[in-house]
């Protein structure tokens, strides 16, 4: 059973792996063996996440990218490569919101301005998703292997109240999961997403946590909508996102959304 997530010999590069769940799962990858490139803008966490990683026994380098760029994402691509070899697994952990994509209480859907809109969008189809499936996966696809791993969320089949260009924009991420696996199904490449739950992180904690740490008005909704009764811990993903890495123990699985949630998802009054 160890050997089938045994990432030995496996490249992993987390895009948005500067970030807490990101972070989390690239020390995962990292334990299971694999070579582990922490993909971002921030050289600061960046490295601090490397040094944490080979801390622990692992193997990680940083490489700066600049999502929204085809040609930086394949400058980091090409660098990876020259360090570690060529990437079998992709995390497109970039993400989250702007306050100009959400609409404030007692606002109005119909104000909401399409650059607020457009923003989030960017920053969770585009340069989270779409432009970093196409530059590592199209090395994937002429390699004949890789796992790529999207990461949706619950609002992409469940949309929340307010963050409508969130939630708009993870459905589609979660679309585009759908579409790539059957595209790349008889090309060797596997594509999945993870819809994490509600996991205290740096864009959220706000909405979720008082500064005393209680919750939220939001908060306490979410939690009382949650069967396990609490928030996910980041180091909650790394089994996921291990199997779904794993050419040998999720080979024949494309295509899924894993929902990690804590019963979220099946509570519906």
């Amino acid at each position: 059973m160890t050997n089938l997530f045994d990432l030995s010999g496996e490249v992993a590069a987390v895009l948005g792996g500067t970030g807490v769940l990101g972070g989390a799962m690239a020390d995962a990858l990292a334990a299971a063996g694999a070579k582990v490139a922490v993909v971002g803008r921030s050289a600061e966490r960046g490295l601090e996440r490397v040094r944490a990683i080979e801390k622990a026994g692992g193997n990680a380098i940083f490489q700066s990218a600049d999502a929204m760029s085809r040609d930086s994402l394949a400058a980091a691509r090409d660098a990876i490569v020259s360090k570690f070899g060529p990437v079998t697994v992709l995390v497109n952990g970039a993400g989250g919101n702007k306050p100009e994509g959400t609409i404030p209480p007692g606002g109005d859907f119909c104000k909401m301005g399409l650059d607020g809109w457009n923003a989030v969008f960017d920053l969770n189809l585009v340069g989270g998703t779409l432009l970093p499936s196409q530059i590592f996966g199209e090395a994937m696809v002429a390699a004949g292997k890789g796992s790529i791993v999207n990461i949706a969320s619950m609002s992409s089949v469940i949309p929340l109240s307010r963050v409508v260009a969130y939630s708009a924009s993870k459905a589609a991420v979660l679309n585009l999961t759908l579409w790539l696996a059957r595209e790349w199904a008889t090309k060797g490449v596997r594509v999945n997403a993870i819809s994490p739950g509600f996991f205290p992180a740096e864009q959220n904690r706000r909405m979720l946590l008082k500064d005393d740490g209680t919750y939220t008005e939001r908060g306490q909704a979410i939690i009382g909508h949650t069967p396990m009764g609490r928030f996910g811990s980041a180091e909650e993903l790394a089994g996921a996102v291990v199997w779904l890495a794993s050419p040998r123990a999720s080979g024949f699985v494309t295509g899924q959304n894993i929902v990690v949630d804590g019963g979220f998802s099946s509570v519906t009054i």
